[in-house]
């Protein structure tokens, strides 16, 4: 099966090429990491400590890994912790995190990367986080004796459906994994059907509600309140993780707001570096001051800007803390949403557009509980952010009932931890190699 993979994936690679040349000169997207995805030429662990693969494919996923490194650490300090992931934004905030890891991009899934990786890694076990279910990595890695497992899986009804048609080549991977710690039961009944063994399969919560920081007066958040001069009588409004016209319509909505609120101040968060400039074009092209976060660690600031560009990479999460009013990108835009949660732990009034299909159980329980507006157009995202200034007292119960929604739900970490345990390098063992 490894070699018709092989040529399964070669011939999706090559009619992909137009689309790569395409992003790499129309838009500048970096794709780095060649050697290391083609043929699992990765830096090589030097060490015999026991060791934990974890992979995630892009930032979101590096991010949520924040957790489950920390208790496998407090658990066995000992272990090496070796970090891969596909993207190059992914790659870079996973370098900039987890300093005091072994950070690589990830070899693809053809047979001669993954065995190369596998010999360069030597792990006792590989974490895979959310959905990556990778035939060759799966299978070698299993053969090698490596403990596989996911964490905070998701499974969408649309994806369930794709993998049915399939499932008769996809059951002997899924039963190969020793452990899948999913975010609900209803995912969890997806893995079943699909062959896993009912015993395997664990419903833990999502990974992402423990991970969210909710004390808005944090070092990060406010080391960057204080390099961004943002006065405590300001009123920040916040668009993260945008997409191409996100960050239009939310200008359009900050212009519109501020003759009447001279207080109000914008932060744009584009979702991805290459789009920097053309945020920044963006901004030359309208009436209003600006300055780029790049700017603020020379100490150029402008007083006069209201608007903030935040071209870093690894950031959002603590600029989500200076947020009074937030809109979550990705939304209005086919690409299904990105993260809401973030700034619902910090008690902003949250809003988001109308496709998060990324998210939708989080984006269920937040309409729920009045925690959360969903905004269908530019048109609306304009009315939310004036009835949050018209309104404060309505923007701070939506904040409060945000935070709520968050503290609900902490405790995935734990469950997953009880869950991953057995599949972990003891730290028994651990101590006794040390002490050999």
């Amino acid at each position: 099966m490894g070699w018709f993979l092989n040529i399964l994936y070669l011939g999706a690679l090559v009619a992909a090429m137009p689309f790569f040349a395409w992003s790499k000169l129309v838009r500048g997207r970096r794709r780095g990491g060649l050697l290391a995805k083609f043929f699992g030429l990765i830096p090589v662990r030097r060490g015999d400590a026991p060791c934990v693969w974890l992979h995630a494919v892009s930032v979101g996923e590096v991010n949520l890994l924040a957790t489950v490194i920390q208790a496998i650490r407090a658990q066995s300090p000992s272990v090496e912790i070796y970090v891969t992931t596909t993207t190059h934004s992914g790659y870079e905030l996973a370098r900039a995190r987890y300093d005091d890891c072994i950070v690589s991009y990830a070899p693809l899934d053809f047979t001669w990367a993954v065995k190369t990786a596998l010999r360069r890694i030597r792990p006792q076990t590989l974490i895979l986080a959310e959905l990556e279910i990778w035939p060759n990595l799966i299978s070698l890695s299993k053969a090698r004796g490596v403990n596989v497992a996911i964490v905070n899986g998701r499974l969408s009804e649309k994806s369930y459906r794709g993998y049915r048609r399939v499932s008769s080549l996809l059951r002997p991977v899924l039963r190969k994994i020793d452990c899948i710690a999913v975010q609900d039961w209803s995912i969890a009944e997806r893995f079943v059907a699909l062959g896993v063994p009912a015993k395997r399969v664990i419903a833990t919560g999502s990974l992402k509600f423990d991970g969210a920081e909710t004390n808005r007066r944090n070092l990060k958040t406010m080391r960057l309140c204080r390099l961004a001069k943002i006065p405590s009588s300001a009123v920040v409004f916040l668009a993260g993780s945008t997409q191409a016209g996100e960050e239009e319509a939310a200008l359009s909505a900050f212009l519109a707001a501020k003759p009447r609120h001279p207080d109000l101040r914008l932060i744009l968060v584009p979702r991805h570096p290459e789009r920097f400039d053309e945020v920044a074009a963006m901004l030359d092209e309208s009436d209003v001051n600006w300055s780029r976060r790049s700017s603020l660690e020379l100490s150029v600031v402008d007083p006069t800007a209201s608007v903030l560009l935040v071209d870093t990479v690894g950031e959002l999460g603590a600029w989500w803390g200076v947020a009074d009013i937030a809109f979550v990108g990705g939304s209005f835009g086919r690409r299904g949403g990105q993260n809401m949660i973030e700034p619902a732990a910090y008690g902003a009034a949250v809003s988001f557009g109308p496709n998060t299909k990324n998210f939708r159980d989080i984006v269920q329980m937040l309409l729920a509980e009045e925690a959360a507006v969903m905004v269908a157009d530019e048109a609306e995202l304009t009315a939310f952010v004036g009835r949050c200034l018209d309104e404060p007292d309505w923007c701070e119960t939506l904040g409060d009932n945000a935070q709520q929604v968050v503290a609900s739900q902490i405790g995935a970490v734990e469950r997953t931890m009880e869950a991953l345990r057995p599949f972990l390098p003891p730290p028994e063992f651990i101590r006794h190699r040390l002490a050999a």
